[in-house]
């Protein structure tokens, strides 16, 4: 794993879209240098191309993004491969006719072989994403990871490895001699009688995760872990490690003193400003964008059932402070007519027919970047909750009160890396989501689940 920006990715995930990128550029500059005319082109038109072969990469990056191809706990089949790369092949060849539209070169201008490229172009990422993409990547990029321990939490990383989507191949578990606790397989327990250090250089093993149930005096071996490490082999223990890969801060692997001491958790007015900044430009400009969606959307719920077109419900923002949240109403104006609060479910008979549809596409979350330019949410941050729930799950819940060290968001990285949450074993899930945003948020990470709730959206993933 390669952090940038307080963000986590694998290499797999950099390698493939620096290949996207290149492939992209690379394939518009020989186009250009081979319908250029009058002979050697000017150094201009090739400084001029290069940009927009650049901006036509990162056009494809943002929609493969979106798609989810870059989304680390994807394990695509071959049918759902196609089916996106077909949409990528569509909107990718739009991308660069607007380029060339927009900002066009003169060895483009009034060439009917210009079409003939924009889809030499489409066609070369289309082969490129489903015949290349997700295997060459997979292969180069494959680490071998061993797990110190056999209880519960080893057996817990020990199935996150073996998942299709970890790009990881699990060596075997290695028993501490202080352990009580084997959950594991006899048969995935790797020998002891050698020394932790020659299990790893004979394996050639690039990663240990230290799993143990318990830590007492002598259950870890300090000095051979050490010489791993110094050895080149990664040692993280269970937290860093579903942190790093996941995406998530596990309730059952952590402790108050590993957020405490560890890294992140950064609050500053630098940060903030910045992020408020960003807020506000970007509300703005998707109301203005949003607009004829929301005046439909306005007009069909006032034809479909009586009651209001917005609904306003108490939520609980930063600090704990209360504050109104505005959504277009989806459900009956009866909905909780015994005012008993409850979560909304698959298949909520409660829900309207248009507000299936605005549910499943967010349009429903629209009204809240009013919220955004007011100030009490931000656009992604932790879902707000409301206060009859919070202060139940507050009670129940370690750490549950810490999501509200930052803004409330319209979106949120718990949104676009978990399904709509019905239970608390749902929140519990979608807290460890949120302590990951938390601890590692920044503008970059704004980003990256900004691109992602457009796949969300796409796919209607997790919509109730």
């Amino acid at each position: 794993m390669i952090k940038i920006f307080n963000h986590y990715f694998h290499r797999r995930t950099l390698f493939q879209m620096a290949l996207d990128m290149a492939l992209v550029t690379a394939v518009f500059m020989v186009i250009l240098l081979s319908m250029a005319e009058g002979g050697e082109p000017g150094s201009a038109l090739v400084l001029r191309g290069l940009g927009r072969g650049l901006l036509m990469g990162v056009g494809f990056l943002a929609v493969n993004a979106a798609l989810g191809f870059y989304d680390r706990g994807n394990a695509f089949s071959t049918t759902q491969i196609w089916a996106r790369a077909l949409v990528s092949f569509v909107v990718t060849g739009l991308i660069v006719v607007g380029v060339l539209l927009l900002l066009p070169l003169a060895a483009f201008y009034g060439r009917t072989e210009a079409v003939l490229g924009v889809m030499m172009v489409a066609t070369v990422l289309l082969l490129y994403q489903v015949l290349v993409g997700q295997t060459l990547t997979t292969r180069l990029t494959r680490r071998k990871v061993l797990v110190y321990g056999t209880g519960s939490r080893a057996l817990m990383v020990g199935e996150r490895v073996k998942r299709p989507s970890s790009n990881a191949d699990l060596v075997g578990y290695f028993a501490s001699p202080n352990e009580r606790e084997h959950q594991v397989s006899t048969f995935g327990t790797l020998d002891d009688s050698q020394s932790l250090t020659d299990v790893v250089r004979e394996a050639g093993v690039d990663e240990i995760v230290v799993a143990l149930s318990e830590r007492r005096g002598g259950s870890m071996p300090m000095r051979e872990l050490l010489d791993c490490k110094l050895s080149g082999v990664k040692v993280v223990d269970i937290a860093t490690y579903f942190e790093q890969t996941a995406g998530q801060i596990r309730l059952d692997a952590m402790s108050a003193g590993w957020l405490i001491f560890g890294d992140g958790f950064n609050q500053g007015f630098l940060r903030t400003t910045v992020k408020r900044l960003f807020d506000i430009v970007c509300a703005l400009v998707l109301l203005l964008l949003a607009s004829p969606v929301m005046l439909v959307t306005a007009l069909a719920i006032r034809l479909e059932s009586p009651g209001g077109i917005l609904y306003r419900q108490e939520r609980v923002g930063l600090e704990g402070k209360p504050f109104d949240v505005v959504k277009f109403r989806s459900m009956r104006s009866d909905a909780e007519k015994d005012g008993v609060p409850r979560w909304a479910t698959a298949g909520d008979s409660r829900v309207t027919r248009v507000g299936k549809v605005i549910r499943k596409l967010r349009i429903d979350e629209l009204p809240q970047l009013l919220s955004v330019l007011l100030g009490h949410m931000s656009l992604v941050g932790p879902r707000p909750e409301r206060p009859y729930f919070v202060e139940k799950l507050t009670q129940e819940i370690p750490f549950y009160a810490v999501r509200h060290s930052v803004k409330p968001g319209v979106t949120g990285w718990a949104q676009v890396s978990y399904q709509y949450g019905s239970s608390q074993e749902d929140t519990i899930n979608k807290l460890q989501y949120d302590l990951y945003y938390v601890k590692n948020h920044s503008l970059f990470l704004d980003l990256v689940i900004l691109f992602e709730t457009v796949g969300v959206v796409l796919t209607g993933k997790g919509a109730q």
